[in-house]
């Protein structure tokens, strides 16, 4: 009774998990490959990840790459399951990090953060085997981006992630659409798989669709597979494992945190975010953050002196612990984390928790059968009954050709009494007529 495996042409994963890719600093090589020795996909987020060296400052995109690149290599030495990377499109150095991850030939690239459509190194990405899977909000972005795909390069991404409105970090929703419940994974998840079928019957293979937002425990995995995704993405569950890539106090924002303390924020990046609201927030919203200074113009659409601050360096330092001068992304599930475990007890926790909620709709589903087969063991004795009252009224009536029998001769017997009748008639107005004359 365990759950099923994660497809993704030739990648298979025994475990149907992707580790959400978490930046700045927070998912690198220790949490991939803890993840991926476990049986899932573990995630290496590009984001900011150059802020690990020295020279950021002096050479920011130069400092990503290198950093990347280090990355990627240390968790292979540390694993040889699956190792993806989640990289920003929206950011400057994306195709670089794309060709990074090329040439790495990391196993899967997961790209978010805007639509990964124009100038995609397809055929690069399927002569190192490197597989793609874009990150969606909605069915209509699934379409698009396929649609796309098919037209530019005769292809299709090889699986979606679908984000819903409770994960952390950047959302990929309005403010008003969070709480909407045609923006939920429960809606918007059937139909990111329904969307994709077609890709299917023409590329002649499976698709899978990963959905991610508020999966928290095994109950969350077997529910959201229910709805037919292949497999769930989890974030804000891996913060709190001894190999996560933070700080202590940054995993330890997440276990003291409360429900009430996590919240939206407006990024410098133009998009909502969910956060644990601290004073380095309540701060920058009210415009006392200290001054700074942005390496590089990492996003072009950034608007780091509207907010008062860079996000990367923000979300850097929390890495670091240094939560004073920066805040923790979380997400809506946060405040229930209440220790930092081994990545190995998560995912046996997470399994635990499926296979009960599968003997649970086991025990439901077997107890609906006996209803129905004790309904039909009456309805059955039901028929048995009636059947033997329907034997003893035809035994009780004559055989169908003697009641034939008698039909014919009373049929006959009438036919010859109108004869008779008929004959009588005209006889008597014959008599009739002759006494008129």
């Amino acid at each position: 009774m365990t759950w099923p495996e994660l497809r993704i042409g030739d990648l298979v994963a025994r475990t149907p998990i992707v580790q959400g890719g978490m930046g700045v600093g927070i998912s690198l090589s220790s949490l991939a490959s803890a993840v991926a020795n476990v049986g899932g996909i573990g995630v290496i987020a590009a984001n900011g990840i150059g802020l690990l060296e020295k020279d950021y400052y002096k050479d920011g995109r130069a400092a990503n790459l290198r950093a990347f690149r280090n990355e990627i290599r240390k968790a292979r030495s540390m694993s040889d399951g699956i190792i993806g990377v989640n990289i920003m499109v929206a950011v400057n150095d994306f195709h670089q990090l794309l060709d990074v991850a090329i040439e790495e030939k990391v196993d899967i690239v997961f790209l978010g953060a805007g639509l990964p459509i124009k100038n995609i190194p397809v055929e690069a990405l399927r002569k190192a085997n490197v597989k793609l899977a874009p990150i969606v909000s909605s069915a209509r972005a699934a379409q698009m981006i396929f649609r796309m795909w098919e037209k530019l390069y005769g292809d299709t991404p090889d699986a979606v992630v679908v984000e819903g409105p409770k994960a952390g970090g950047h959302l990929g929703f309005t403010a008003e659409q969070l709480d909407d419940p045609e923006y939920q994974l429960e809606t918007i998840v059937p139909l990111v798989v329904e969307a994709l079928k077609p890709f299917e019957e023409s590329k002649g293979v499976a698709i899978p669709v990963i959905a991610g937002g508020g999966v928290y425990t095994g109950k969350d995995i077997y529910k959201v597979l229910s709805l037919g995704a292949s497999a769930v993405q989890m974030a804000t569950r891996f913060v709190a494992t001894d190999e996560c890539d933070a700080d202590i106090r940054f995993k330890e924002a997440y276990v003291s945190c409360t429900k009430e303390q996590i919240g939206l924020i407006k990024s410098p990046v133009g998009m909502p975010g969910r956060a644990i609201r601290n004073q380095f927030i309540l701060n920058s919203e009210a415009g006392n953050n200290p001054s700074f200074r942005c390496a590089w113009k990492c996003l072009a659409t950034c608007k780091a002196e509207q907010a008062h601050y860079c996000i990367s360096i923000a979300l850097n330092n929390a890495r670091r612990g240094l939560l004073n001068s920066g805040y923790v992304f979380a997400g809506s599930n946060a405040y229930r984390v209440k220790r930092i475990v081994p990545v190995a007890t998560l995912v046996d926790e997470l399994h635990r928790g499926y296979q009960l909620n599968v003997q649970v709709k086991l025990k439901e589903l077997l107890d609906t059968v006996k209803v129905l087969l004790d309904a039909y063991g009456k309805k059955e004795a039901l028929l048995l009954e009636l059947t033997d009252r329907y034997e003893q009224a035809i035994e009780a009536l004559p055989s169908q050709k003697a009641v034939v029998t008698a039909l014919k001769k009373q049929y006959s017997k009438l036919v010859s009494q109108e004869e008779v009748l008929r004959l009588t008639v005209k006889e008597k107005l014959v008599l009739s007529s002759h006494l008129a004359h």
